[in-house]
């Protein structure tokens, strides 16, 4: 009888063995797995640490190519540094803005303000007033409205910009505004308008139109103009003469965005926009500064003189059209930090009654998923409010992989009907707060995409949004954990593998 056993190696056999071919890894692979532990951890979050680890680890020489292609999550030095001195520009610009006296209801939001103005420079201000735009076909005209009342200068800033029939209104006032002496600069993110379609036809429009343009973080390698190709400026935003401002969700392109598999399937693009007056928008007008001058390196002498102006009316604490406080808060790997995720994060860990939370692509790092399910757990009501279908399979299937644990929490998830996509990004909090702007609650946006959102404090424009929350609640489907949990496992599984993936940054 042969006598079974099982043997373990110590460490110095275990090595031993690893090095010489036992476990099938060569010296090239450990001196690859070994320098990955030293440089993969540094400065990144440990869930995206682990799976850049587990990628190099398993498939070392794939991941190490991915990885040097893809693996640095912030810009190149040079943009940064642009970023830091344009942030010390605003903030000596608004030295003397004085932090808003709130009221005694209202004083927890002080300290958010404040730290928003830390990371981002721009102060919460007064006196702004803003409405919201549901409606997709408004929107661009109400923006097109705006560009024809222009008597000094456009700022123009979208992640896809396209000229088509839907947007041809919008060019033509663009051209209109030029005739009449307006400058008018544009800018929109290189790789997002280069996939769809007409790319070329919109750069010939512009220059025929006679616009100031720059394509945003260009990958052009043979042109000396190279970063990770995946981080990308995702803001949406539109100032007219530093009085009004638009912003939010919506891109400058058909609801369709003319790709073959969403006219198949009859997708649209649902949006929520919107125009704000007053001090807020010279914020935003900061923010194209700081974006064209990362770009070209050059000052835009309108926006500039602006700003100054600005300053000096916002040191005064002049009267603005409105009652609303707001503030415009920037984001993305040219900061230092993750701006939009510390706001986020802050104002849901201050709620006390209620949530509503609409963002088309929910994939939360560790930090908002404890913050949503603490709130929940100790008795805000939450609601989130995402697509029934995917426009981009990996995203949604680790999407639905947190599903079960929001459910389990007490969070009620909302989905909205086909064959709409729900692309609106913002939430509301108990009921005089509420955030807008181009930011999704996924680690795309939290670490990859420049980002910009503005915070609204005002009771007037908190009800305009659940309006809007109502609107969606009324038409979509709420999903229920037993629901959930009886999906097919081939299903399940995909979820998850796409959940790992969706760590690599």
């Amino acid at each position: 009888m042969t006598e079974s056993r099982t043997d373990t190696l110590g460490p110095v056999q275990f090595v031993d063995v690893f090095i010489h071919g036992g476990l099938g890894v060569d010296l090239v692979g450990l001196a690859v797995r070994l320098a990955a532990i030293l440089v993969v951890p540094v400065n990144r979050r440990p869930s995206s640490a682990m799976a850049w680890l587990l990628a190099i680890f398993l498939i070392p020489y794939v991941g190490v190519i991915a990885f040097l292609l893809i693996g640095n999550p912030k810009l190149p030095r040079a943009r940064r540094a642009r970023q830091r001195e344009l942030n010390t520009m605003i903030a000596l610009a608004t030295t003397s803005t004085p932090e808003l006296d709130l009221e005694p209801t209202r004083d927890w939001l002080e300290p958010i303000a404040r730290l928003n103005r830390n990371l981002g420079s721009l102060p919460l201000t007064r006196g702004n007033a803003g409405t919201l735009i549901e409606d997709y076909a408004r929107s661009l005209a109400d923006m097109t409205d705006a560009v024809d009342a222009a008597r000094d200068y456009v700022l123009c800033e979208f992640y896809i910009l396209a000229v088509d029939d839907t947007t041809a209104p919008f060019f033509a006032a663009l051209e209109r505004a030029v005739k009449r002496g307006v400058s008018v600069h544009v800018l929109f993110d290189h790789i997002g308008s280069r996939r769809v379609k007409g790319y070329r036809a919109t750069t010939r429009r512009l220059d025929a139109i006679g616009v100031q343009w720059r394509p945003m973080l260009p990958v052009m390698p043979l042109k000396g103009k190279y970063q990770r190709p995946d981080l990308r400026n995702h803001r949406k935003l539109l100032v007219v003469d530093g009085t009004v401002g638009f912003l939010g969700s919506q891109n400058l392109i058909d609801r369709s965005y003319h790709k073959k598999s969403n006219l198949r399937r009859g997708l649209k693009w649902q949006e929520l926009m919107t125009r704000v007056e007053g001090p807020v928008v010279l914020a935003l007008n900061a923010v194209f500064l700081s974006d064209w001058y990362s770009e070209t390196g050059e000052i835009v002498a309108e926006q500039s003189q602006t700003m100054a102006a600005a300053a000096r009316l916002l040191n005064r604490g002049a009267d603005g059209p409105g009652d609303l406080d707001c503030q415009i808060v920037p984001s993305g790997p040219g900061f230092d930090n993750d701006n939009n995720l510390k706001l986020f994060n802050s104002l849901i860990y201050a709620a006390q009654r209620r949530i509503s939370l609409t963002s088309p692509y929910f994939v939360p790092d560790e930090s908002l998923m404890a913050a949503i399910t603490t709130a929940a757990e100790r008795g805000v009501e939450i609601e989130l409010f995402v697509s029934e279908l995917g426009d981009q399979a990996l995203v949604y299937h680790a999407q639905r992989s947190y599903y079960e644990q929001l459910l389990r929490a007490g969070v009620r998830i909302y989905l909205y009907p086909a064959p709409y996509i729900l692309h609106a990004k913002h939430f509301t909090i108990d009921d005089d707060l509420a955030v807008i702007g181009s930011s999704n609650m996924d680690m795309r946006s939290f670490g990859l995409n420049l980002e910009v959102v503005m915070m609204v404090s005002g009771r007037s424009y908190t009800d305009q949004m659940r309006t809007v929350e109502d609107h969606y609640r009324a038409i979509s489907r709420e999903l229920t954990l037993a629901e959930h949990l009886n999906q097919r496992l081939p299903t399940r599984l995909f979820d998850n593998l796409a959940r790992l993936t969706s760590a690599l940054q």
